[in-house]
């Protein structure tokens, strides 16, 4: 995801990686060029583990750590050259909305990724969220399509740049054409 974006876009670049638990994708684009980033997260307890990151990159004083939520408070959240959704569409029943919001907010580009829908990636999810709902907890995997999310990054005209598969995850790039 990181080598999807090119240099002279990372350069000078404000990063908002969203529900990005320690950044670990915002820390890599600011090593690599980027200004400045900030992660938003819903979770507290990744705050000392994105400073700590944060701090061994060298880059502590160019990424912030705030809570907020986008889908409840967009209002509350600056727009950014590069705006990263790694592997947070799935922990979400909006995770569709979130793409749309992520896209209006993303300057430059948006890199997004999600679970592949394959069969074994489809058992996966359910027998986690059967073992999650045994446990009574409240959270669940959702398998967005595919073509809802492009979608929604498109509704904010936005295109497919790039995109890459591994075994259970695909991500895709978008960039916005000036």
């Amino acid at each position: 995801m990181v080598a999807s974006v090119p240099a002279d876009t990372r350069h000078g670049a404000r990063v908002l990686e969203i529900g990005g638990g320690i950044g670990t994708i915002q820390a890599e684009l600011l090593a690599g060029g980027a200004d400045r980033g900030e992660i938003i997260e819903l979770v507290p307890a990744y705050q000392p583990y994105a400073q700590e990151l944060a701090r061994d990159k060298g880059i502590e004083d160019r990424s912030t750590f705030r809570i907020a939520d986008l889908l409840e408070h967009p209002e509350t959240i600056a727009p950014a050259d590069v705006v990263v959704l790694n592997r947070v569409v799935c922990c979400s029943p909006d995770g569709v909305r979130l793409a749309g919001e992520a896209a209006h907010l993303a300057g430059r580009m948006l890199l997004l990724s999600y679970p592949r829908d394959r069969a074994l990636v489809r058992i996966g999810s359910r027998l986690l969220n059967f073992v999650l709902r045994i446990m009574r907890r409240s959270f669940r995997v959702f398998m967005h399509p595919r073509e809802s999310l492009y979608a929604a990054a498109q509704a904010e005209g936005l295109v497919v740049a790039e995109t890459g598969q591994a075994f259970a995850w695909e991500f895709s790039a978008f960039r916005r054409d000036l």
